[in-house]
């Protein structure tokens, strides 16, 4: 009876997790279209634009840049205004979107 309880939390515990990245990946998605898709875009930024893609890009090198535009010891006017209005939430949503996007 013990087990059969154990299996059921964990597969609660379980589904509960998957719902939780779904719901990051779909704020990172809803972010970046608000906020970086103007120069960055979604898989590929425009043909003219001198702003790199992010589509495919490692989370955690995605995290760190962000981060360190937020709090400035990475310089860029623009970025650091940009990356000064995200929380820690944004930051990993929009780079578990950014990172999970075939190039």
């Amino acid at each position: 009876m013990r087990l059969i309880a154990f299996s059921g939390a964990l597969m609660l515990g379980l589904l509960s997790a998957q719902s939780i990245n779904a719901a990051s990946i779909y704020a990172g998605q809803a972010r970046a279209a608000a906020v970086c898709s103007q120069c960055h875009g979604i898989k590929t930024p425009s043909a003219d634009a001198p702003f790199p893609p992010l589509a495919g890009r490692d989370f955690a090198y995605l995290k760190s840049a962000l981060e360190q535009y937020r709090d400035k010891t990475r310089k860029s006017e623009i970025m650091n205004a940009i990356a000064g209005s995200l929380s820690d939430n944004d930051i990993s949503n929009v780079a578990a979107y950014y990172a999970g996007l075939k190039p």
